[in-house]
C-alpha cells in the first residue's frame, strides 16, 4: 500500500486522503521506509507539497490536538527562507538523526551559527552518537534526544520532546529538515523563532550538493557566507599511513554491489601496501558482511568495532577513505582526506547530485549499472592517481 501511495505521488496524482490503514502496524514502518523516504530521496519540490498535505493527516490522526489543514498551512509559511534578526541568547540546532546528514548538512549550519553569534549558547539537539562528532568544540552544547524508529506514536514523541527542550526565553530553533520534527511538519516553537532549511526542495532543479545548498541557505538566513561541513572530534590522532574503509550502506541494500565485490575490493586496497582499517558498523548484518568480506578476501586488516566518532577519528587521520555512499565519505570530505566513494542505488540523478561528497580530493564513482569489474577497474585507477607509487598491481 505504501508503494502504491508513492507511485501515485510520483505520477503527480496524490490522493486527497492518506489511507488510514497505513498508520497501523506493520504498515507504519513501510510508511516511513517506502513513502516518506521515497519522496525525500527525489529532492523534488512538488513532492514536498504532497508530503506535507498527506503526512499532516497522519500527525493529526495520531494526535487529535493537531489539525491537518493548519499543519499544512504552517508548513507553507515556514518553508520560505527569511533572515534571522536580533541577537538570540540561545540557538538550538536540531539533528538530522542520520550521521552522514549531520556532517553534510547540520554541521554547515552549526559553523554559520558559531560565526554569526559567537556569544550565544549553541545547543545541538539529538542523539549522543551524533553529538560526539562535534563534542570537541567546547562552544557546542548538547541536549540529548534519541529518535526511536518504532510506532508512529514513538516517532512523533520526539517532536514533543524537542518542544520541551527548546521552550526557553530569547532562543531560536534551526531545523535542517530533521526527522525530529517529521521534516518540519511538527510545530516545536513559535513560527517567529523557527528557521527551517527545506533541504529536499531548496535546490530546485539544480545540481548542487547538500553541503553547497546548506551553505547558500546559511548565507541567506544566518547572514554568513562560506560555511562548510566540519567535525570536532577532540584530541586528534596522528596522521597514519592507512586506508579507512566502510562497507556500510545505512540499511539500504541497493547501495551495495553484489558479492564477491567487497572481497575483491579489499584485495585491491591491500595491494597498495597500506594498512587497512575497516569499520564493522552498527553490528548485526553489517558486521557479518564485514567478517564475510574479510574471510573471502584473505587480507589482514584492523577492525574498528565501536562508536562511529572513534572511526571518524581514524578517517581523519588516514591517508585515504574508501566506502559506499554513507556517513564516512562526508567525514572524509569535511576533514580534507582523499576519498573514493562508490555511489550506487540512487533512484534519480538528483539524489546523486545532492548526496555526493564535494571537495578537492573527493573521487566519486557513479554506479549506474552494478558491474563489479568495471567499478574495481575505476578504483584501481583512482588509487594510482591518489596514492601514486605506493600502489601495486592487484
Amino acid at each position: 500500500m505504501a508503494e502504491r501511495l508513492l507511485a501515485q505521488c510520483l505520477a503527480g496524482e496524490p490522493p486527497k486522503k492518506l489511507p488510514p490503514s497505513l498508520l497501523q502496524e506493520p504498515c507504519a514502518a513501510a510508511l516511513f521506509r517506502i513513502f516518506v523516504e521515497g519522496l525525500a530521496d527525489r529532492f523534488e519540490p512538488a513532492l514536498c507539497d504532497a508530503y506535507a498535505k498527506l503526512f499532516s493527516q497522519a500527525l493529526a490522526l495520531v494526535d487529535p490536538s493537531l489539525d491537518a489543514a493548519s499543519l499544512a498551512a504552517r508548513y507553507q509559511r515556514v518553508r520560505r527562507p527569511r533572515a534571522i534578526s536580533g541577537k538570540p541568547q540561545r540557538i538550538y540546532v536540531l539533528s538530522r538523526v542520520t550521521l552522514g546528514a549531520d556532517v553534510a548538512v547540520t554541521s554547515v549550519l552549526l559553523h554559520a551559527v558559531r560565526r554569526r553569534f559567537p556569544h550565544a549558547e549553541t545547543v545541538f539537539v539529538g542523539p549522543r552518537k551524533n553529538y560526539e562528532l562535534f563534542a570537541g568544540d567546547a562552544h557546542i552544547h548538547h541536549a540529548p534526544l534519541e529518535y526511536r524508529r518504532g510506532s508512529l506514536q514513538e516517532r512523533f514523541a520526539a517532536g514533543e520532546e524537542v518542544r520541551r527542550i527548546v521552550d526557553t526565553p530569547h532562543s531560536i530553533v534551526i531545523d535542517p529538515d530533521s526527522r525530529l520534527t517529521q521534516l518540519g511538519l511538527l510545530p516545536v516553537c513559535p513560527e517567529e523563532t523557527y528557521y527551517f532549511f527545506e533541504s529536499r526542495a531548496y535546490g530546485g532543479d539544480g545540481e548542487s550538493s547538500l553541503p553547497e545548498l546548506a551553505s547558500k541557505w546559511a548565507r541567506e538566513t544566518i547572514g554568513i557566507g562560506g560555511a562548510r561541513p566540519f567535525v570536532a572530534l577532540g584530541r586528534g590522532r596522528r596522521r597514519a599511513p592507512c586506508i579507512a574503509i566502510s562497507l556500510g550502506v545505512g540499511e539500504n541494500p541497493a547501495k551495495r554491489l553484489p558479492d564477491p565485490f567487497e572481497a575483491d575490493l579489499l584485495r585491491v586496497l591491500a595491494a597498495s601496501g597500506l594498512r587497512l582499517c575497516i569499520d564493522k558498523g552498527a553490528g548485526g548484518a553489517e558486521a557479518e558482511q564485514v567478517d564475510r568480506a574479510l574471510e573471502q578476501s584473505g587480507v589482514e586488516a584492523t577492525v574498528w568495532d565501536g562508536a562511529f566518532a572513534g572511526f571518524a577519528s581514524i578517517i581523519a587521520a588516514s591517508r585515504l577513505y574508501v566506502g559506499y555512499d554513507s556517513a564516512g565519505q562526508h567525514v572524509a570530505a569535511a576533514c580534507g582526506v582523499p576519498l573514493i566513494s562508490i555511489f550506487a542505488g540512487f533512484p534519480v540523478p538528483r539524489m546523486f547530485a545532492r548526496w555526493r561528497p564535494a571537495g578537492e580530493h573527493c573521487h566519486v564513482i557513479r554506479v549506474e549499472q552494478p558491474v563489479p569489474g568495471q567499478v574495481l577497474a575505476k578504483v584501481r585507477e583512482l588509487l594510482d592517481s591518489t596514492l601514486g607509487d605506493s600502489v601495486a598491481t592487484a
